[in-house]
């Protein structure tokens, strides 16, 4: 009687490690390849389209043909305070591997890149969530607040980040930037993975060919949409430079009238967390001084994308009644 209760429980413990092995091997297995991506683009902001949506920057993944781009969209959050971490590509031990982003109550790491927008490399300085609601900081993000009420306006002020194009982390060219300790914590917090809308949004860019960068070179033709999955319309953006018919693959309608222009990488969150509200209880009507600096891009197979220098404007904003979100200059 004993010698089956023993059996038993062995029979056990091996049907629980044949199960988890599976889930182990899908923590462990990441993509990996020898080649670099391609600079990010530069593209406009689509509008947010409504209250508790956060933005998901657009960035660069692989498939078999290689590197495709997955445009930049609106996507609800999963849970009432959870932010986005972007995912990220990084050089180790001779190949780069792809770290997938992720949502959480805090930001984490996400290798220095600027993805623009209020990922500045550190944080997110686009917005906050307080008592339930989503608060969108109109200095680095495009709304209009006849459709989201939920606003404020204040500049973050960066002197440290690099200003460029590079979309990977580690090495030659790569960014230089280690998680902090702020950073290393938010990483073993409860996480949720991409959602179905996310996943599903990445699967139908790497079935657009219009979006491989073997037939953008660097430029695509979608470079963000106001939602996921749709490739056409008058809510599409096409990246400074690409071809308005693409190539193989949809085409873009034309860009949203009050799209927010990414001339240049937005400026990197003070707070690293990256979801501590302004130091105020109320939405900020005032803006400090920007940095601004001419974008640099590096791509490993394609020109290298130049935006113009952007002007200098140290005067503080008023803030909107209406209309159109504003635009960084």
């Amino acid at each position: 009687m004993r010698n089956l209760s023993l059996l038993r429980w062995l029979l056990l413990l091996a049907g629980v490690l044949v199960l988890s092995s599976p889930a182990l091997a899908q923590v462990s297995v990441g993509v990996s390849v020898h080649v670099g991506p391609p600079a990010l683009p530069i593209y406009e902001q689509p509008a947010c389209p409504g209250n508790g949506f956060i933005w998901i920057p657009g960035y660069w993944y692989w498939g078999p043909d290689g590197y495709f781009w997955v445009p930049g969209t609106w996507v609800i959050a999963p849970r009432v305070g959870f932010l986005w971490t972007p995912g990220y590509w990084g050089w180790g031990e001779g190949v780069y591997v792809w770290h997938p982003g992720y949502w959480g109550p805090h930001v984490g790491f996400y290798g220095g890149i600027n993805y623009g927008f209020g990922y500045t490399g550190v944080g997110y300085a686009g917005g906050y969530w307080r008592g339930g609601a989503f608060f969108y900081n109109r200095a680095v993000t495009n709304v209009n607040v006849t459709v989201v009420h939920n606003s404020y306006n204040r500049t973050v002020v960066n002197d440290n980040v690099a200003v460029n194009r590079v979309s990977y982390n580690g090495g030659a060219g790569g960014i230089a930037a280690r998680p902090s300790p702020t950073e290393e914590a938010a990483a073993r917090e409860q996480h949720i993975a991409p959602t179905t809308e996310q996943a599903q949004h990445e699967h139908a860019s790497g079935s657009n060919r219009a979006l491989h960068a073997s037939a953008n070179h660097g430029q695509p033709p979608v470079a963000a949409t106001a939602k996921p999955g749709v490739f056409s319309g008058h809510e599409v953006v096409a990246a400074r430079g690409a071809s308005p018919n693409g190539r193989g693959g949809e085409h873009p309608g034309a860009v949203a009238p009050n799209a927010r222009r990414e001339d240049r990488p937005a400026p990197r969150a003070e707070n690293p967390r990256g979801n501590v509200r302004p130091s105020a209880d109320r939405p900020e009507r005032t803006a400090s001084r920007l940095q601004t600096a001419q974008p640099r891009g590096r791509s490993n197979n394609a020109p290298e994308p130049r935006g113009q220098p952007a002007k200098q404007n140290n005067r503080p904003e008023p803030r909107e009644k209406g209309g159109k979100g504003e635009e960084r200059r």
